[in-house]
Formats: structure tokens, sequence, C-alpha cells
């Protein structure tokens, strides 16, 4: 049976010493922290970290972009939806339209006809109008690069907000996708019952020093190794230190660099 790691206070500290009406001497602990769940040991996740930084040393997002506004519109439009899908919309939709202005002038109407192969491409289409005219209103036609400011942005959730941090701005964050959910809770590296619970749970077991990589890393594994269906646990680099219940296989994967990532013709 595996062992249940905790990162909490292991000895806390004497908060400070009071006296009871009858003159005892009472001392009051501090409350320990929150514990966070995780069936890894330190040495355990770095390792885990490691290998996939050998497999994947530079790894990157899978949509299509050019600067940061496309970024933006590419994960709100890849929402219920798949990265090959929104890239083939957008490859043509970003040759006429990669800043606010040229999506405003663009116009809803003619922006549905871009993406009407995208689910929910209505609604999507209303939500990347509506964004461009608050870019060009509030925010001097440029992406903000606080979350706080782009969830405030029509069709950018928490998860969205993330992915922009990250891969526009390399701030370290963890936008939890499908992928990341299933993985963190499949693998017991961070189980949680909300992609934000999840989100906090990462962003403390991912030793620090690994934490710029890891959401693409965790996506990644994910999408072509611990698939949703079936794990491929055979073609896994971290097979031996899996504490899965649905492991197949013991034996990890030849850990060598895979080829470079081709972006837009990603198979999901």
């Amino acid at each position: 049976m595996a062992v249940e790691y905790r990162l909490s206070m292991a000895n806390p500290k004497l908060k400070s010493v009071t006296k009871t009406p009858q003159g005892t001497n009472v001392i009051a602990r501090s409350k320990p922290a929150a514990a966070v769940r995780t069936a890894y040991s330190l040495p355990e996740r770095e390792e885990i970290f490691r290998r996939f930084s050998v497999q994947r040393p530079e790894p990157r997002g899978e949509l299509e972009h050019t600067n940061p506004f496309t970024l933006v519109v590419a994960v709100a439009l890849s929402a219920q939806a798949t990265d090959v899908g929104v890239n083939k919309a957008t490859r043509a939709l970003f040759k006429v339209a990669d800043t606010p202005e040229k999506m405003l002038d663009l116009g809803e109407d003619r922006l549905r006809d871009y993406i009407r192969t995208i689910g929910l491409y209505r609604n999507k289409a209303k939500n990347v109008i509506a964004l461009s005219q608050i870019l060009v209103d509030q925010f001097g036609s440029k992406v903000p690069e606080t979350r706080d400011e782009l969830v405030r942005l029509p069709g950018v959730g928490r998860k969205t907000a993330n992915v922009v941090l990250s891969m526009a701005f390399g701030q370290a964050t963890m936008a939890v996708d499908t992928h990341i959910f299933r993985i963190a809770n499949r693998i017991r590296l961070a189980p949680g019952k909300t992609p934000d619970e999840v989100e906090d749970r990462l962003m403390k077991v991912i030793p620090k020093h690994y934490l710029y990589h890891a959401h693409h890393w965790l996506i990644l594994h994910g999408r072509y190794t611990c698939k949703a269906r079936r794990p491929e646990c055979e073609r896994c680099v971290i097979a031996d230190l899996c504490k899965s219940p649905e492991k197949s296989w013991d034996v990890p994967a030849p850990l060598v660099e895979l080829p470079p990532q081709v972006i837009g013709e990603a198979v999901e």
C-alpha cells in the first residue's frame, strides 16, 4: 500500500504562554499548516519531473499563435474543442485579424465564418469581439499581465488566464485542463475534487525549479501517454514510480529525448 505524504509543519512552534485563573501555565501552540496530500515523497517528485525534463527539455503548448492577443483568442476558442481543430480555424483568421483593432474591424458575423467548425462558435465569436473591445478601451490594445485583469475579459477563465501568463509572459502557473485534472488524480500526484483544488495542490507539490514547464509536461503526458481511455503504461518513463491503481506496467520506458514537437499537426 502506497504511503501518503503530507506537506505540513512537522513541529509547530510555540505561540505563547498564558495563565489560567488558577495560575496554571498553559502552552498555546500555533495551528499546523493545512496538509497537502500526495502519494509521492519529495525525492520521488524530483525524479518524476527530472525524467519529464529529459524527455521534453523545452515543452510547448500546441495552440498556434503569433502574439499574446492571438494566444488569448486561441485559448478562449479551445474550450470544449481540440487544439488541432482550433489551429485549423485560426490559421486563416490570424492572417487577417492578429490585433484587437483588426478583430473589431472584421466584426462578429465574419468572425463566425472563420470559426464555425469550432464548437459553440456563436458564443465564442461574441466573446472574442467583446474582449477585443475591452482590450482597446481599457488596456491600450495590450493583453494584461495579471490574472485578475485577464479573467475580466469575456470568455477568459482562470485556466485560460494561466495559459496566457505562462506562454506569453513566462510566469510559472498551472492551467488545469482535463488532462492535468485526470493525471493529478489518476497517479495520485495531487488529487482534488475541482480544478482549482488540483491547481493549488500541484503548485505546492511540484518542485519549484520544475514548475515553469510542469504544466506542459503534464498535459503532454496525459495527451500522448497516460491517455483517458487506456493509459499506455508500457510507453511511460515514470512507470516504476507511478502509484496509480490503474497501472498495468512497472518497467519505465527508455528515457530519451523525444523528437521536437510539430505544432499544429499533433494528434489528439
